[in-house]
């Protein structure tokens, strides 16, 4: 298999055991069950520097976060994870409302900007700031010369029948991505708005795929025109090589706080507790852009990747993390998305 079409799978499950040559002594430190909602290469690294440095043995699951807030919620009376890695803040500060996560004040909290440790002030300590990235459009240039199409500038570009069947976006029952979209045009149009639009958006997208990476992937492939998807992902898939361009929406648009989380019950807990640490740190912080990942890191002394969208260029909105991240309104949300939107035919 080549390198490109290994970087186009998207796995769910994924494990992973460091070098068999580690000596034994080192896993006396005990294994650590992370589940990860960043893309598989970042996963890995970071799993395969932290068991190097520390000698615990790291098993990973990969799911998107709101498949993984479903699971650490089905699993709260058993916990089989130790540590949630990544993923969009909204389900991180719904798990933290629900009392799924525990509260943990890691020494780098100082090191951090301050959107990062607003993160955990919001939270009760019980999630953190690891990284930030702005959503946006990723479009395919080459398709959309080819269908006499003009490239997406505003939200409101996405909604026209030119775009018929030209769209993916994911669900966002399963996509922190998508809630993070939702959430977003709910804020800039309100609710009433947001929602007519949302139906007409519906007419326009071929397919709801259940990974929020899934949309910028079809866009490199040539299976869709368009995505909504944070604008980094677009960044990853332009630098491998793929006809890919990114746009921030005219109107605005929201931004996501990806975050980090110790799960209540965590079978490992020092581990876990040494895991946020390391993870807060700029080198850990840079496994993400070594990994081809182009978010903004949330250390201060991590160095911003050059290919990272800069925010200062972008119209971000002031994201409502206390409002949408709370589980009702969550729940409130995805539940009148399923109900006016999903249903409907297109």
């Amino acid at each position: 298999m080549t390198t490109r079409a290994w970087r186009l799978l998207t796995p769910v499950v994924f494990f992973t055991a460091v070098s068999l040559a580690t000596p034994a002594a080192l896993f006396a430190q005990g294994n650590l069950n992370v589940y990860c909602s960043v893309q598989a290469e970042w996963c890995q690294a970071v799993a395969n520097e932290f068991q190097r440095q520390t000698g615990i043995r790291v098993a990973l699951t990969l799911k998107g976060s709101g498949e993984t807030l479903a699971q650490v919620t089905a699993e709260a009376a058993n916990p089989k994870g130790d540590v949630w890695f990544g993923g969009t803040g909204d389900p991180h500060l719904a798990a933290a409302e629900q009392n799924l996560t525990v509260a943990y004040k890691s020494p780098n909290l100082d090191k951090l900007h301050d959107w990062a440790r607003r993160q955990a002030e919001q939270s009760g300590f019980k999630t953190v700031g690891i990284y930030a990235g702005a959503l946006g459009f990723g479009y395919n240039p080459e398709l959309l010369q080819k269908k006499k199409l003009a490239a997406p500038l505003c939200w409101k570009d996405l909604v026209k029948p030119d775009y018929k069947d030209e769209i993916q976006i994911a669900n966002p029952n399963s996509s922190g991505t998508a809630y993070t979209a939702v959430a977003t045009i709910v804020q800039l149009f309100g609710e009433e708005e947001a929602f007519r639009y949302l139906r007409q958006l519906h007419r326009n997208v071929n397919q709801y795929t259940r990974s929020g990476v899934g949309p910028i992937k079809a866009v490199a492939r040539g299976e869709t025109s368009v995505s909504i998807s944070f604008m980094h992902d677009g960044v990853t898939e332009a630098l491998a090589g793929f006809p890919v361009k990114i746009q921030a929406p005219c109107e605005g648009t929201g931004y996501e706080v990806g975050s980090l989380s110790i799960i209540k019950g965590a079978r490992n807990l020092d581990g876990a507790k040494k895991f946020v640490d390391w993870a807060l740190t700029a080198p850990a912080q840079k496994l993400g852009a070594d990994s081809k990942q182009f978010q903004v890191p949330s250390n201060r002394e991590a160095q911003l990747p050059r290919e990272a969208p800069r925010f200062a260029d972008i119209k971000l909105i002031n994201y409502d993390f206390a409002k949408y991240g709370a589980s009702a309104e969550r729940k409130r949300l995805l539940e009148r998305w399923e109900r006016e939107v999903n249903s409907q035919s297109r």
